[in-house]
């Protein structure tokens, strides 16, 4: 689905990269914070208790030196947490596996063929679940 009542033509395949959709995170699911932070490592756990909803930090972007706000919670799991050993394991489903891959990759699409690798499932598996008309946990075709 690209918007609320528009679907993509495109059939994704193995080889199509997947993101996950921040803003699709917004608007279906008003608890998406609390589902972030319970990916947070505990050091920053304790932190982001202190910080409440909203912490919004500058980030330049190292291949366009862009400046943008960004999310400091995204930001922090993404760029921290998200690259520790156990971020992701052999125990987490299939899609929280592909969503904390996504996480540890900073959020660049990357395809299932590629994903397959990375959280020890068939690539088809891992289409079928990410292509189906259900999205899980924002994560869409990078197209969309």
């Amino acid at each position: 689905m690209i918007a609320a009542g528009k679907f993509s033509l495109v059939k994704p395949t193995i080889e199509t990269p997947f993101k996950i959709d921040f803003e699709w995170w917004k608007t279906h699911d008003h608890n998406w914070r609390v589902y972030l932070f319970s990916f947070l490592c505990a050091d920053h756990q304790h932190v982001f208790e202190k910080v409440g909803d909203q912490s919004w930090i500058d980030w330049i972007d190292p291949e366009t030196a862009e400046v943008t706000q960004v999310d400091g919670l995204q930001h922090i799991l993404m760029t921290h947490c998200a690259l520790q050993p156990e971020f992701v394991n052999s125990t987490t489903t299939l899609v929280d596996a592909v969503f904390r891959v996504l996480l540890s990759n900073g959020n660049t699409p990357i395809s299932p063929a590629e994903l397959s690798d990375r959280v020890n499932k068939p690539a088809d598996t891992i289409l079928r679940t990410l292509s189906g008309p259900r999205v899980y946990q924002g994560i869409r075709p990078a197209h969309s």
